[in-house]
């Protein structure tokens, strides 16, 4: 478990979901933009900022090649970084072949599995949120079979300009792979992560579950004492969660 404590008058910010590279890196270029503008203004209070996931639609990290372009966001987070700022990073369904190359160019650490955070004696469970709770059975398998180790070594055959291609079509078209099929909020017993962050609290409290993946911004009080938030997305809602005052909220930035 990781502890944080933010100094007087920092913020903690969480943000996921921006698909850079969807559905093609020249019409995903304007998200882009937006989003680094953001952490431009960010970074002036900022204490850390956790991203989880989904940060860009395709990624895949061969031994000497990452995938072309999202040049101005790597470069901020890099400012950011270097300025003494720690940003912690969950891998998404959309980039979870993620491994070393943010820990080794960025120093920025990557979760591949929710985490626990206590921050200011408040405990935080937070994690991209994809293959969470009962059912979605279907892409659990696939996920399994996108990280087991000899599929990834045989992806790594294909040259980076095929195997880039075939990434980035997979991840527009197939829903199951994306995991994001339906969008409309279902009802707290039908939303998965709401059922998961539920059966957590039989054995341990949390005070705040953080998750990306379902692209809808939503905050649901669990227990008086304990809130899932859902983190929307950067596509349609340009959501983003703020810790401040040990006070969890969602903005909207615009």
């Amino acid at each position: 478990m990781i502890s944080l404590e933010t100094a007087t008058n920092k913020k903690i910010y969480f943000a996921s979901d921006q698909h850079l590279g969807a559905p093609t890196n020249e019409l995903s270029f304007p998200r882009e933009q937006k989003f680094v503008q953001w952490l431009n203004e960010v970074k002036h209070d900022a204490c850390a900022i956790f991203l989880l996931g989904d940060l860009f639609d395709f990624w895949f990290e061969y031994k000497k090649v990452v995938p072309k372009g999202f040049v101005r966001v790597l470069g901020k987070l890099a400012e950011i970084r270097d300025s003494g700022i720690p940003i912690y990073f969950f891998v998404g369904n959309h980039d979870l072949w993620m491994h070393d190359y943010f820990e080794k160019e960025l120093n920025i650490p990557v979760f591949h599995s929710p985490q626990e955070f206590k921050i200011n004696n408040q405990l935080f469970l937070i994690g991209h949120g994809d293959g969470l709770g009962p059912h979605d059975k279907g892409y659990k398998r696939m996920k399994k079979v996108f990280t087991f180790a000899p599929f990834k070594w045989l992806f790594r055959w294909l040259h980076p300009d095929l195997g880039v291609k075939l990434g980035q079509y997979m991840s527009v078209k197939n829903k199951m792979i994306s995991g994001d099929e339906d969008f409309k909020f279902l009802g707290e017993d039908k939303e998965w992560l709401v059922q998961y962050c539920k059966r957590k609290l039989n054995h341990k409290h949390y005070d705040y579950f953080i998750f990306g993946h379902r692209h809808l911004p939503l905050e649901i009080q669990l227990k008086p004492d304990s809130k899932y938030i859902n983190l929307g997305d950067w596509v349609n809602y340009f959501t983003f969660a703020v810790y401040y005052n040990k006070e969890l909220s969602l903005e909207k930035y615009s």
